[in-house]
């Protein structure tokens, strides 16, 4: 089959959709298929999905790809996933039918379990061995919750017939026809389960979070032979699945940052930044999580994780909250239609702050407002907020690691605004580069798959399929530590707005 024609499939499994994107041997996207994934929320902070519609998704997009690229199944060589992290689904072995619907990251149904386990005094010993805060956020008191909750879940645990998977092994499943039962390390390193430093499973945590491990999936390095595809349960499709990762490290890996303190930041509805810091874990003093980048041919890679609670959403909320914007691209232009904020600043904590604070009593605040104050400055300081926020991670990223970030690679819708990007790379006073393939986070899946089956060479081939747009800095430095300053006392006015 002529090279030209032989083309690798990467999933990239969102939290409110999954995307199919066919890549060829230059990097380039031949095919792109998406669906929607619905989201329900049956008490409040509580989030759900049905596991079928994830795989109905999975389905549809590929389908959808297929037929863009006009790719027939025998010119797929390789499948990677990407997944959305720590979501929660347990089916039965037996059937393959789901127990529960997946209990989503974004839940906060074991709050209560998660400070009763603090209150213990078992948050140290749970960083120590998997880099991680004892939350909801993460897999395992998910899963109890299912095992304590569910009705029969227990008897098929008993009977050796229920399995635990993040949506990639939940993925795997359903495309191998229940052959295969597997995730990767980084995603495994998601679930405060995992020990990153043996790269196992760890006795004390299935311990401590009472988790059975026969439940538990068969870890494997994120590019090689991992899992394969049957014909008949993914159409036609008889492929190596030989690229597995969690999504943010997708990204990373999808941008090139393969050394220590490279680095790259994800705008969403928040944002969340990975610098990989090498072969040794780094233990952050600033909250910061440490978590597994990836493993290749024995090569472990680390990373400091680091999120924003509100970036996009901030936007959104101009125009739902506020509507004095109809769209999010009006925004750069209105910001650039003002020669700077003239003292206005605003602190999005609308759902408190992440770190470096992890204050969850902040509320969001606007100051310096006069009467000469438009909407023009409120974009703006929204705008600005989303900077602001990207560059006391990086600081505390650069401080834990002691490495020093030279540029920043970006992805995510926000990165097509013009203001934002440009202040960002003033504000950080470094480089910001914002890729030609937006489609970031499926090339690094794309990427692991296609090392695993000699597609790619080496990472140094990978470097050479980037292509990136710069933003250089251009503020002066007195002018950038005056504007953080200000930022940090704008900070300071929504943490201490109501006592505590």
């Amino acid at each position: 089959m002529p090279t030209a024609k032989r083309l690798v499939l990467a999933l990239d499994q969102g939290t409110t959709r999954t995307k199919a994107v066919l890549f060829d041997r230059k990097g380039s996207v031949r095919g792109y298929g998406v669906s929607p994934v619905p989201r329900t929320f049956p008490h409040p902070g509580w989030v759900e999905q049905d596991p079928e519609a994830i795989w109905r998704s999975a389905l549809y997009a590929t389908r959808k790809a297929m037929r863009e690229a006009s790719c027939s199944p025998e010119q797929i060589v390789a499948v990677g996933i990407d997944d959305q992290g720590e979501t929660v689904v347990m089916w039965n072995k037996r059937t393959g039918r789901p127990l529960y619907n997946a209990i989503v990251w974004q839940c906060r149904r074991t709050s209560n379990e998660c400070d009763k386990l603090k209150k213990q005094g078992l948050e140290t010993e749970v960083k120590k061995r998997t880099g991680l805060i004892i939350d909801p956020y993460f897999s395992a008191t998910k899963i109890r919750w299912i095992l304590d909750n569910v009705k029969g879940a227990e008897y098929l645990v008993k009977r050796d017939e229920a399995r635990f998977g993040t949506t990639d092994t939940w993925l795997a499943w359903k495309m191998s026809r229940g052959h295969y039962f597997v995730t990767d390390c980084a995603t495994a390193s998601r679930t405060m389960l995992f020990n990153i430093h043996t790269m196992k499973w760890d006795d004390e945590l299935l311990r401590i979070f009472s988790v059975p491990d026969s439940i538990l999936s068969e870890v494997h390095p994120n590019s090689g032979d991992i899992a394969h595809t049957e014909p008949d349960a993914f159409l036609g499709i008889d492929a190596p699945i030989s690229g597995m990762i969690v999504d943010q490290q997708a990204a990373l890996f999808g941008h090139g940052c393969f050394n220590g303190g490279e680095s790259k930041n994800t705008y969403g509805t928040g944002c969340f930044m990975l610098m990989n810091t090498g072969h040794t874990p780094r233990v952050s003093r600033n909250g910061l999580l440490t978590t597994v980048a990836w493993v290749i041919d024995g090569a472990r890679s680390y990373a400091l994780d680091g999120g924003v609670y509100v970036a996009g959403s901030a936007i959104d909320w101009l125009i739902r909250g506020l509507g004095i914007i109809k769209k999010p691209e009006e925004t750069s232009d209105l910001a650039s239609s003002i020669p700077n904020n003239e003292g206005v600043f605003l602190v999005p904590a609308f759902v408190g702050l992440a770190a470096p604070y992890w204050d969850s009593y902040a509320r969001g605040t606007i100051v310096g407002i006069t009467d000469g104050t438009t909407r023009a400055h409120l974009v703006r300081a929204t705008l600005e907020s989303i900077a602001f926020q990207v560059n006391e991670i990086l600081a505390c990223m650069e401080a834990d690691s002691r490495l020093k970030v030279g540029k920043l690679k970006v992805d995510g819708g926000p990165t097509g605004n013009r203001f934002l990007m440009q202040f960002q790379a003033d504000i950080s006073g470094i480089p910001v580069e914002v890729p030609q393939v937006s489609e970031v986070t499926a090339q690094g899946a794309a990427f692991l798959a296609g090392l695993g089956v000699d597609f790619w060479s080496d990472l140094s081939e990978l470097i050479k399929l980037k292509r990136e747009h710069t933003y250089m800095p251009r503020m002066p430095e007195n002018e950038r530590t005056r504007l953080f300053e200000e930022w940090r006392r704008a900070v300071d006015r929504s943490r201490n707005w109501v006592r505590k």
